[in-house]
This record gives C-alpha cells, sequence and structure tokens, in this order.
C-alpha cells in the first residue's frame, strides 16, 4: 500500500484527453511521486491498490491547462517591482489555479532596466518545490519587450522601447543573471540587431517569439531560419496581412521547398501528423528525405530552416480577433496553435476604471479591458477555459483539439524539459490535471483541479 500520507487515487467512469481524442479510460496517480503511474505496473509488481476511487460520473481529464503569454490577475501585476513582490506573488499563484491553470509563464511586458532586475528573480522555474498547496507552478518568465518595433508598441510605452546592437545589451537589460529565469522573449527582429542576436537567446534555452513587429514575410523567414520559433498574439501590433506582403502571418501559409534536402545527421526527418478527425495529413516535406542518397548543402539547410512554420499565439476572447481571423490561422497550421489570454492584472477583479503605472486608466466592462485615453484594446481578462470555449465555436475544431492548445501544444513550444513532464496524460508525467463538465451546449467548466497528484480545488 501507499505511504501514510501518500495516497494513490484511481480515476474510473469518465473520459481522457489523448493523443487527440477524447477516449473512455481510468487514470491512476500518485501524490508521492505527483505523477501518472502505471496501474499495470502498480498493481502486479508493486502491489499497490488505490487508496482513494474517484467516480468521474461521465466528466473528462484533461492535462493542467499552461497559459503562456499572462501579465498578471487578481489585482497583481508580474511587471511591477513591490516591497511586497514575493508574498503577492504566492497568493496569486493560489488563486490561479481556481481556474484550472496549473502552470503559467508570467509576461514581463517592455520597462526599463531596474524593474527587470527587480521581477524576474521572483519569476524563475518554480518546478523544483512540487509543494502542491502552492498553486500555480511557473514555467519562467516571458520577457515581451522591450525590444519591439515602435511602430507596433501597442499598449508598450514608447518611452522604454530600446535596441539591442550585442549580446551585452540584453544582459544590461535583463541583468545577467536573471537570463536563468526567462524562458522566453518577444522581440521584433528587424529592431536593432536583434535578428544577429537570436542564435545567441536560442543557445541558452531561450526561445524566440517575434511579436510587435513590423517585420516582412522576407524578414519574418530570416528570423525563423535563424531560430525563432513563434509568434506572439498572432495578428495583433504587427504589419496587417496583405495579398502580396502577408507579413510575419505569412509564415503560416509556407510549405517545405520542392527541392530534397538531405536530413543532417542529428536531425529528426519529416512525420505524418494527425487531422482533427483522425486521418493522416500528409508531411510537411513534400519528398521523403535520406542523408544517405541526397546531398546537404548550407544553402538548402538554410532554405528549409526559413520554411519552418513556427508555433502561434491566439487570443480567443472574442475581442482581440473575430472567429473568422481565429478559424483562418487554425486551419492554415493547426499543430502550431497555442491559446493565450494575454490576461492583465484586472482578469478577476470588478468592472470599473483602474490605474495603470501612473502612465493612464484602464476601463474593465466584463470581459472587455481598454485604455481609457484612446481606447485601444490593452489585454484582456479571461480565463483560459473561456478562451477555449470560444475557440470551438469560433473554428469548429472539436473539444480535444481545443484543449491540445492549452496543453500538449504549449508544453511542447517551450521545449523538451517542459514537454517531458506537461501537457500529456501518459505514464510518468506530472499529474497536474483538471475535471472539466461538459455543458448541452457543449461549453466546459472547470470542476476540479489536482497539482502533482493532489487535489487543490
Amino acid at each position: 500500500m501507499a505511504s501514510p500520507g501518500k495516497l494513490v487515487t484511481k480515476f474510473t467512469n469518465g473520459y481522457l484527453l489523448k493523443n487527440g481524442q477524447i477516449v473512455p479510460g481510468d487514470l491512476w496517480i500518485s501524490s508521492e511521486t505527483g505523477q501518472i503511474i502505471s496501474p499495470q505496473s502498480a498493481f502486479y509488481s508493486s502491489h499497490l491498490t488505490p487508496d482513494k476511487v474517484v467516480d468521474l460520473d461521465g466528466r473528462i481529464i484533461s492535462p493542467g491547462f499552461i497559459d503562456v503569454q499572462i501579465n498578471g490577475c487578481y489585482n497583481f501585476d508580474f511587471s511591477m517591482p513591490d516591497a511586497e513582490y514575493a508574498p503577492k506573488l504566492a497568493h496569486t499563484h493560489r488563486q490561479m489555479i481556481k481556474t484550472g491553470l496549473t502552470s503559467y509563464v508570467a509576461t514581463v511586458i517592455s520597462t526599463r532596466p531596474e524593474s527587470y532586475h527587480s521581477v524576474l528573480p521572483h519569476l524563475g522555474p518554480s518546478g523544483k518545490d512540487r509543494d502542491p498547496g502552492k498553486g500555480c507552478e511557473s514555467l519562467g518568465a516571458h520577457v515581451e519587450g522591450p525590444f519591439l518595433s515602435p511602430v507596433r508598441n501597442g499598449i508598450h510605452n514608447p518611452d522604454v522601447l530600446r535596441e539591442a546592437h550585442s549580446w551585452s545589451d540584453i544582459e544590461e537589460c535583463y541583468g545577467a543573471s536573471n537570463l536563468r529565469n526567462i524562458r522566453y522573449i518577444t522581440a521584433a527582429p528587424e529592431v536593432g540587431k536583434m535578428m544577429s542576436l537570436i542564435p545567441e537567446f536560442v543557445s541558452r534555452g531561450i526561445v524566440v517569439s517575434i511579436g510587435h513587429s513590423d517585420a516582412t514575410f522576407e524578414q519574418a523567414q530570416s528570423a525563423i531560419a535563424a531560430g525563432a520559433s513563434m509568434v506572439t498574439h498572432l495578428f495583433n501590433a504587427m504589419r496587417p496581412f496583405g495579398h502580396r506582403e502577408p507579413g510575419i502571418f505569412g509564415l503560416l501559409g509556407q510549405s517545405a521547398p520542392s527541392t530534397p534536402v538531405a536530413t543532417p545527421k542529428h536531425s529528426r526527418p519529416g512525420s505524418a501528423s494527425t487531422s482533427p478527425r483522425g486521418s493522416p495529413r500528409s508531411s510537411r516535406r513534400s519528398t521523403p528525405r535520406s542523408s544517405l542518397s541526397i546531398s546537404t548543402s548550407a544553402a538548402d539547410l538554410e532554405k528549409e530552416a526559413r520554411c519552418v512554420q513556427p508555433f502561434y499565439g491566439l487570443i480567443a476572447d472574442g475581442v482581440h480577433l473575430s472567429p473568422q481571423a481565429l478559424k483562418i490561422a487554425y486551419s492554415a497550421h493547426p499543430q502550431g496553435a497555442i491559446l493565450v489570454t494575454d490576461a492583465q492584472k484586472f482578469a478577476g477583479c470588478p468592472d470599473g476604471v483602474y490605474d495603470w503605472r501612473g502612465e493612464d486608466r484602464f476601463v474593465k466592462e466584463g470581459k472587455v479591458l481598454k485604455l481609457e485615453s484612446n481606447g485601444r484594446i490593452a489585454g484582456s481578462v479571461v480565463d483560459l477555459i473561456d478562451c477555449v470555449n470560444n475557440f470551438m465555436r469560433f473554428t469548429g475544431c472539436g473539444l480535444a483539439k481545443a484543449l491540445e492548445c492549452v496543453t500538449s501544444t504549449p508544453a511542447k513550444m517551450l521545449g523538451k524539459d517542459v514537454e517531458k513532464s506537461k501537457g500529456r496524460l501518459e505514464v510518468g508525467m506530472d499529474a497536474d490535471l483538471v475535471i472539466l463538465d461538459e455543458a448541452p451546449d457543449g461549453d466546459l467548466s472547470v470542476h476540479q483541479v489536482w497539482k502533482f497528484g493532489v487535489q487543490v480545488v
């Protein structure tokens, strides 16, 4: 049996999100390891029986939700230095998890170096502390700026935007010791020398996302070839799509070169993916490749690298993007879609007018947040479950595919260290779970939340 206080829990009579489908099945988890366990190994090898059986009564188990772009919530702003920053952050973690958000990447928007130096030490990955009572887990920080285009700044203060011309500019801005706490950066590749700095970020394990950028399609391709792999809040704060100059959005519509290119010794060959209906899609590469029969040139590899389709964030709050825009993007590249809230500190707060950093005031009306001075959209105040429900309605992608946009796909984008433990209901993965009710109209709601094998909501 499990050790006293350490429980093996079995979920039964419900459905699981697995391999892009909602399927009936049981799930076993251990609060001792904080992971999903194999029922066969537990029962036959370890002679364990469940200490607790949860009858799901037809409910759905999803991996815990992951939000990779959230600025704050419950009246706490991740970007604002505060003498009580640490305890306020800890309180916010305990509130966030109630919405089904078990892991997140805190967004720090464009600010001055002294503010980055103050907040980033608090925002590193917290996974080593596997205490479920502490709530939502940090996966690191997302620095959205300040290396952005002044003509695509959105609500970012233009007075704090800057250019990077060397790696020392990066270290001076964020603090050299704080770089280990940064999971990914949003930058405009055409600003300063950022294009040449992308490989250095990638070599340090920092994901580079294109955003708040006036980049042309050609410049966006160059950024992808340099190692960028994500686009921040697609459509928003970037050059509009044009039929002759598609801008950053054009990255979703590109295809692999028609000329076969050899796979380098340590690269992965292309593989078929699966459509929402379960039928195989064709590989992104039009021709099978063999490193034994086709020679590789630097030009060929460069050409192929430029044609990689990136991950991309979508704010499916019903305000930032029209249903048609969401559907077009998802249809172009479903495997890259990641739903984000881009939530501001006023998420979870009552409607009203709020001061914001002494720079402007925000007006919150329901799920809409605008700058009082000019009426410009200023982030969202939704939860990820709202985005999932909107996305299903707007795109018709289905429940399983919508849930993947807040589970396995963001985990994959964030890197192998996250992908190996988050986002899937597989043996050995962290037992971060959301139990979902499904209404007659198809909308989902959060019924229970489990963190590291322990029910917390």
